[in-house]
């Protein structure tokens, strides 16, 4: 098996969306040892050489999005999904955190339950 390492990323032409810098633009993102090293005030300002380039025009770049509403269903209720099962769908679509719904049996709503779930 070859480990390919990527350490310069150019993400071009996005909708860079980030509440925390109050941006909220089309520009480039160039990412250098896993780190944002620059966001451009308008996308082509950089020049890219040595980058590997993902051509992002029509998407969004975001830190991650926020899941309010998420069916894990663990405990009671593995069959149809598991905490393991929903938290990596979850990162693959680009949320980085998520909140589940108390449907599980039995629900989630003391320290005792949360931590009998942790431990598993």
């Amino acid at each position: 098996m070859h480990l390919v390492v990527r350490n310069k990323l150019a993400i071009t032409g996005g909708r860079v969306i980030d509440p925390g810098e109050e941006i909220d633009q089309i520009s480039d993102v160039l990412i250098s040892n896993g780190r944002i090293e620059k966001v451009t005030r308008k996308t082509g300002e950089s020049k890219f050489d040595g980058y590997e380039v993902i051509d992002a025009t029509g998407m969004i770049i975001s830190p991650g999005f926020i899941d309010l509403h998420t069916h894990l269903r663990d405990p009671g209720q593995e069959w149809k999904e598991t905490i393991a099962s929903g938290t990596r769908a979850a990162a693959s679509g680009g949320f980085t955190t998520v909140c589940a719904m108390p449907n599980t049996d039995p629900v989630q709503d003391s320290a005792g339950i949360v931590e009998d779930v942790i431990r598993r």
